[in-house]
């Protein structure tokens, strides 16, 4: 009777025991999963002017990211765009995280030109009949091409 009990005993500190283990396993499983869900912060580089904006004057700078001052940025933001704007066009910023891939035409196949960062300041000339790419004209300079419709925001009151 007592190496019944003995086998008994065994058995359910057995079971608990794998309980236990499977338990702290789903938890951990759960915890790393949730860690690795989120999207990291954006890292900032010296040489990024939009990033240097976005952080203002607690970015850390080197030497080659002087030219590029916070106060120079506000007064140009302040002054009136380059090119007046079409009919049709209005001002926006891009709202994809990533950035754009600037194209000479709207279709994917078409040759990159360039780029535009998170949160830029761009002019929207016109959609496409399909609404699926937008002809912008990146408002710090004279770079003008196509990107992928939906990822731009209309600025109101400018």
């Amino acid at each position: 009777m007592n190496s019944v009990y003995s086998v008994f005993k065994f058995l359910v500190g057995f079971l608990l025991a794998i309980v236990l283990m499977a338990g702290a396993s789903v938890a951990a499983a759960l915890y790393f999963a949730a860690k690795l869900s989120t999207t990291p912060e954006r890292p900032i580089f010296s040489n990024d002017k939009t990033a240097v904006q976005i952080a203002g004057t607690g970015a850390k700078s080197t030497g080659q990211a002087s030219p590029v001052s916070t106060s120079d940025d506000a007064a140009s933001s302040d002054a009136p765009s380059p090119k007046p704007l079409e009919p049709g066009a209005y001002r926006a910023l891009v709202t994809q995280p990533i950035g754009l891939i600037l194209r000479d035409s709207g279709n994917r196949d078409s040759n990159r030109i360039g780029g535009v960062g998170y949160k830029e300041k761009v002019v929207v000339l016109e959609d496409s009949p399909d609404k699926e790419w937008q002809r912008i004209r990146v408002e710090d300079g004279n770079r003008e091409g196509w990107v992928k419709g939906g990822n731009t925001e209309k600025v109101e009151g400018e």
